[in-house]
């Protein structure tokens, strides 16, 4: 559970890929969402950005009403980038200001056909950012019932505790790159402020960008999760996801496909209990060389 009773799977689906999919017509964009409710997936991860600031509405488009009601929408705000609806800008940039907020959270509204977002998070540090007009105009849309819960994205444990301080509302996550590849955040300090705040971090790109199974530098590291996978009746991926759902962060993975049948294995992660000595074997390799 994270702030305001807004309660989100464990693992979560990302819907940054959603536009590069040769159908994103409404009936299989369906098929996916009842390929996640089938497995307890309900929480769905979006962005106005995501497929150059497409993505949003292809998922607006496939929501009914009742489907709405099973599932959590977390987006995203505050990347503008040359593309799409902002292909004027000259730059791209951030905007962490109270207009483009606001904008930003009606257009997600409209283009997903819902009167309601989840949980809101900022996309990116803004090194411009007025944290208090911004912590303003996020407490003013949960108290005017547009968002639920607000969070942010790729922040550092400062930039958290300078927007946190102009705010009533508890931010309810981050949502950080956390993989057997890229695992910094574990020993830099984002997890552990975050695990002494009891904040669920949310993982973004768990499988390394899918570059842990095609890398011929990580073989030894992708054998040792084949036989993890193995040993528990699934797969390398289950067991990669399985490595960061040990972790005592509660740390929510948000994994992203558009292929259907990996879609409904995502859910194989929660079959492998990972003991300490395979979660440090897997680390080991990830590594390249023994702890100190």
């Amino acid at each position: 559970a994270l702030s305001n009773d807004v309660t989100l799977s464990r693992l979560i689906y990302g819907m940054w890929r959603l536009g590069d999919d040769d159908d994103h017509g409404p009936q299989h964009v369906r098929a996916k969402i009842d390929a996640c409710l089938d497995q307890g997936i309900t929480t769905m991860d979006q962005a106005d950005i995501y497929g150059g600031y497409m993505a949003e509405e292809i998922l607006g488009n496939a929501l009914t009403p009742a489907l709405r009601e099973r599932i959590e929408i977390v987006t995203k705000c505050d990347i503008i980038a040359p593309v799409g609806r902002h292909a004027g800008a000259r730059v791209k940039h951030y905007d962490t200001s109270r207009a483009h907020i606001f904008g930003a959270v009606d257009q997600s509204l409209r283009l997903m056909k819902t009167d309601y977002i989840d949980v809101l998070l900022i996309h990116r540090p803004d090194p411009l950012m007025n944290h208090d007009e911004t912590g303003a105009a996020l407490d003013a849309l949960v108290a005017a019932g547009k968002v639920r819960a607000v969070g942010v994205s790729n922040f550092r444990p400062w930039d958290w505790t300078l927007l946190q301080s102009a705010m009533k509302t508890p931010l309810a996550t981050n949502q950080i790159e956390i993989s057997l590849l890229e695992h910094g955040a574990l020993t830099n300090g984002d997890i552990a402020f975050l695990q002494e705040r009891r904040i669920p971090p949310m993982a973004w790109s768990p499988l390394g960008g899918g570059s842990l199974f095609f890398d011929t530098q990580h073989a030894a590291l992708l054998s040792a999760l084949k036989a993890v996978g193995a040993d528990h009746g699934t797969d390398e991926t289950a067991a990669a996801i399985a490595w960061l759902l040990a972790h005592p962060a509660r740390i929510m993975p948000v994994l992203g496909t558009n292929n259907l049948d990996r879609i409904a294995r995502i859910g194989d992660a929660a079959k492998i209990d990972m003991d300490r000595e395979t979660w440090f074997e897997l680390y080991t390799h990830a590594l390249g060389e023994e702890v100190p």
